[in-house]
Formats: structure tokens, sequence, C-alpha cells
């Protein structure tokens, strides 16, 4: 490698983590409105391993680089840039779904998709934030507008996008109900849940009732029989873009709503949540960190379902 070009991480087929390999490109050069960032860190979502898996979804076929979320260092900003200049240390999400390669050495992406990255997280813990906060941030103040006071029901809580999403439910005063297996709920007190469902044990429709949100990130299914536990008028976001089942039409029967939402690059909801981290209010659990070269070790131990919040790469 020369300093034109790059390590990242890409695929040329659809298939397991063993496609993904280690391949050299040209570092990108920042458009207007756009910066380059010197990656130290990128953060796994569950969207990473569906890409890398299924055809058919939103990037069409390979090759391509993965990854959203990264952590670094701005090292050279586009025409009409304002927000940052090289040197600055940045968090942030590319555009979803069309901006990823978060999976590289060097990343480009638009100004206004990246904050500062809060003083009391290390690059590890921002990388780890921004798809899946941004995904609780928008589902819970943008779409459900949680108010203080309200009752949310939380599936997955301690995952990527649940644990941060309890945490933001509790800084807008809500009341939590989070389901997770019963080994997690010691940890889903900790970071603010009020109540917790081991969903192995307990049917979760008999246990929860009257309930002003649920956010549902598991299936359609799951969806559908999370409807019960809502009151009348109640909402429920799911995060499955994608489905067979019509949830609002069944939520109309019900006398409660339903939405499907798609996480958005947002310059003003990343600010947000820098906010709520640099005052303690949120807080990343790492799950685990691997080594840029062991990226399929990563989306191997991801797609078991299993973690406790994020996986994070440490970039070279």
């Amino acid at each position: 490698m020369n300093d034109t070009t790059m390590r990242a991480i890409s695929q040329d087929l659809i298939g397991g983590p063993e496609v993904l390999t280690e391949v050299e490109l040209p570092i990108p050069t920042p458009g207007p409105g756009e910066i380059l960032v010197r990656a130290q860190a990128a953060g796994l979502n569950p969207t990473d391993w569906r890409h890398r898996g299924a055809s058919g979804l939103f990037l069409g076929k390979p090759p391509f680089v993965l990854g959203w979320d990264v952590s670094g260092d701005v090292v050279a900003t586009g025409i009409g840039v304002t927000l940052f200049e090289p040197g600055d240390a940045v968090f942030g999400m590319l555009p979803y779904p069309y901006g990823h390669g978060a999976f590289a050495e060097y990343v480009v992406g638009p100004a206004r998709a990246f904050a500062p990255k809060p003083v009391n997280l290390d690059h590890i813990q921002a990388a780890a934030t921004p798809l899946a906060a941004l995904t609780a941030w928008q589902a819970l103040v943008d779409t459900a507008k949680l108010q203080a006071g309200q009752r949310i029901l939380i599936h997955a809580a301690a995952g990527g996008v649940g644990h941060f999403a309890v945490q933001i439910a509790k800084t807008r005063g809500a009341y939590v109900i989070g389901t997770a297996s019963a080994a997690n709920h010691e940890f889903l007190r900790e970071i603010g849940a009020d109540e917790t469902i081991d969903y192995r044990t307990t049917d979760f429709t008999e246990a929860v009732h009257g309930v002003d949100v649920v956010l549902d990130s598991i299936d359609d299914e799951n969806s559908l029989r999370s409807l019960q536990t809502l009151r009348p008028g109640g909402l429920l976001v799911s995060l499955r873009a994608f489905g067979a089942i019509e949830l609002a039409t069944e939520a109309k029967r019900l006398g409660v709503r339903a939405v499907r939402m798609l996480v958005e690059d947002d310059h003003a909801g990343m600010i947000a949540l820098a906010e709520l981290a640099e005052s303690g209010a949120l807080r990343p659990t790492v799950a685990g960190v691997f080594p840029f070269e062991e990226a399929a070790k990563a989306h191997a131990l991801g797609e078991t379902g299993r973690t406790v919040g994020k996986l994070v790469l440490t970039v070279p």
C-alpha cells in the first residue's frame, strides 16, 4: 500500500462470514459537504450480516464494503464544510442504507452525518453508538414522542438497539419494561429498566397490558402479538422495514397504531446522543472488540443473537 490506497473489508459473494476478505482500495476524496475520516473503530450491526448473507436487500450485488458506524479523526474536508476541520475527533452513521463503507481505514461521508466524539467515550465506545442509538432515538423521540409517565415495552432490550432504547426511555421519564433472557435481567436493571420479562418462560401478552409504546426489532409475528399489549391509541414501532404481515391493518382493527421505520442519518440526533453520553445518561455496552482482520469472527458472533450490547472492529 501507499499514501493513495487503504485497507478495507470487502466481499465478492453473498454468503457466510468467510466471504469477507481484506482488499486494497483507493482512499476516497471528500466531495462538497463531505469529510474524510481516518477511522479508529467501526461498529457492527445486524444489518451488516443481513446484507452480507442475503441477496435482494438494499445494496444489490457485491462487491461492496459494509459498515455504517465509524469513529475517528477528520483528515480532510470538502468544499463548503464548516462544522469540522482536520484533527477533529468525530463519530457518526454513514447515510443508511447506501452510504455504507465503514469497514475501511478511511471513510468519507456527509459532514452532517457526524458529530464531535463525546469526550468521555473512547473511539471503540463511540463507534458502538451511532446506528443503534439513532434507531432508538428516532423510534422513541421522533416517532413515538415518548413522554414522562408513559409505559414502554422494549423487546430484545439487552441488544444493540434495545439497551440504548432503555436508557433513552429513562431520560424521557418513561416506565420501561424490557424482554430478555433471565441472564440479562440484572444488566437491564442496571441501565434503568423498571420491569423485566424472561421471554423464554413468560408470555409477554399475558404479563403486559395497556402500554403506550412498543419497540420491536424481532419479527412480524412478535410485533403482531405485541399489538395486544397496547392501550387504545397506543403505538407499536417495528424496526423490520419489510414484512409479509400487514401490521397497520391489524392495529387499526384493535384500535391501536403500528409503523415500520428505517434509521436515517441525523446530525441533530447525533448531537443529542453526544450530549446524553457526555452527561452520563447514555453509555454503550461493548460486547466484544475484534481487530480489523477478524471481521469474519465478529460477524459470526453477531449472528448468534446472543451478545449484550454491540460488537466493534478496531481499525489499524
